[in-house]
C-alpha cells in the first residue's frame, strides 16, 4: 500500500510527529488518523444523542425546580425592578 504526502508541511509535520514519539513514520501517521477519526466519531455520536440527553436531564432534575408561573411581583423583586428599588414612589 502507498501513501502519497504532497505538501512539505504534511511532510515535516509527519516526521516531526515521528521524531517526537520515537515510531516509524507509518506508525504515527496511523495512530493520529486512527485517534482523529474516534475523537470525530465520538463527536458525532454525541451530537446524534444530544436531544435525549437533554431530555433525560431534564425529567430527572425536572423535581428539584418550582416550574409554576410566577407573578409580575415576584418577577419585579427577582430582577430588583420593586418601586423602592428602582427608588420610585409607591402607588
Amino acid at each position: 500500500m502507498g501513501l502519497s504526502i504532497k505538501t512539505e508541511e504534511a511532510d515535516r509535520l509527519a516526521r516531526e510527529l515521528a521524531q517526537l514519539t520515537g515510531e516509524t513514520l507509518t506508525e504515527a501517521i496511523t495512530k493520529a488518523m486512527r485517534e482523529r477519526l474516534e475523537r470525530l466519531r465520538a463527536e458525532q455520536a454525541a451530537k446524534g444523542d444530544y436531544i435525549e440527553r437533554v431530555q433525560a436531564f431534564v425529567q430527572e432534575h425536572a423535581h428539584l425546580f418550582d416550574r409554576r408561573p410566577i407573578t409580575k411581583q415576584e418577577w419585579d423583586e427577582a430582577c430588583g425592578d420593586t418601586p423602592e428599588q428602582l427608588g420610585l414612589p409607591k402607588w
